[in-house]
């Protein structure tokens, strides 16, 4: 459900006062489906939601966007229960889910993820931002280090698009040849630095508990990428790492990575395997987050504690369907022609047929 469905009005006539609100009307007899997505998937889930609705009038689809990281811990953290979540990480899913236990049944929050859909970062900005003249995909880096540029950055803790967003610098040192990209980027930003240090051959993006800017910091931090837009359309941002979907749907000017620093390239799993970042904290009960750079892979799955299971899966079925995936295309949003999950035996009955 996007945006507010009904309210509460007091109508009155004579001395008799007539309360009416939405959960009196008979759709409240519908089934709530709850959904909680990546906040990247906010315009194509809005027609998605439409559009079943209008196949389905007895199911009241609701909508609800977080950074990735968020949406999963609703579930294993906060411990809501939800019928579909769609994180624009897949590895979340096995990652937080799996190991997590539903309190009152003991069993995983999830046993399969299903892989449909990619994408590619770029970095939005509007014709208006400082230097958009001058910016190319040779010296974007240098640009958005420049001490007048205000640059995005989403959340790293709790968005995919901002862990994917340290990765891109640190890509962009071995792409370059240039060891101080990073460093100009990110480091000295913040109250508590974020660290690199060369594990086995990888390099490591440590980032810390506490995230906070420093008082003259040239990053603007916000929870999700999504919230960046706003930013940029105003202007108190010039440059945020986007998906190259969501600027497209938005009709920002972007300039496009390169594909081995956009990590929208499969073909490049060996050099995205390069970078990795840790979050070195202890926000979850469960696990210590650790995301492996690999080409962008949204997921899926339903909770083994979902409300409503049958109903979730027949709209992942729509979802993946030939109308959803017409829907993902006229916005934008790439599907993945062969679609993946890693553990087909415990999927419901009626998504087997989506793996035959």
């Amino acid at each position: 459900m996007l945006g507010l469905r009904g309210g509460r009005r007091i109508l009155h006539i004579g001395l008799v006062f007539i309360f009416w609100c939405a959960a009196c009307t008979p759709k409240a007899s519908k089934t709530p489906l709850k959904v909680f997505i990546a906040a990247s998937l906010l315009v194509p889930f809005a027609e998605l939601e439409r559009a079943y609705e209008q196949l389905h009038p007895e199911v009241d689809v609701q909508v609800e966007a977080h950074g990735s990281v968020q949406v999963v811990r609703h579930v294993t953290e906060i411990h809501e229960e939800i019928d579909l979540v769609v994180p624009a990480d897949y590895i979340l899913i096995p990652m937080l889910m799996y190991p997590a236990r539903v309190p009152e049944t003991g069993l995983p929050y999830a046993e399969w993820t299903i892989q449909w859909s990619g994408n590619r970062l770029v970095l939005a900005h509007r014709l208006e931002s400082r230097y958009a003249e001058e910016i190319t995909p040779q010296n974007w880096y240098a640009v958005i280090s420049r001490p007048d540029v205000l640059f995005g950055l989403p959340d790293p803790r709790f968005d995919a698009a901002g862990y994917r967003s340290l990765m891109i610098g640190q890509l962009a040192e071995g792409y370059y040849a240039d060891a101080t990209i990073f460093e100009k980027i990110y480091l000295g930003q913040f109250e508590e630095p974020i660290h690199v240090r060369k594990e086995a051959g990888v390099q490591v993006i440590h980032v810390p508990e506490l995230l906070q800017t420093t008082d003259d910091s040239t990053i603007i931090m916000r929870g999700g990428s999504v919230a960046l837009l706003a930013l940029l359309e105003s202007g108190d941002i010039d440059y945020a790492f986007e998906y190259e979907s969501v600027t497209r749907q938005h009709d920002l000017p972007y300039v496009q990575l390169p594909p081995e620093l956009n990590l929208g390239d499969p073909d490049l799993a060996d050099d995205y395997a390069t970078v990795r970042v840790d979050l070195d904290y202890q926000r979850f009960s469960t696990v210590q987050p650790s995301f492996p750079g690999e080409a962008i892979t949204y997921g899926l799955t339903i909770p083994s504690n979902a409300p409503h299971p049958e109903a979730a899966s027949d709209f992942v079925a729509f979802l993946l369907g030939p109308d959803g995936r017409a829907i993902l295309q006229a916005n934008q949003h790439p599907m993945f022609t062969n679609l993946q999950v890693d553990h087909p035996e415990a999927l419901p009955d009626s998504l087997k047929t989506l793996f035959p």
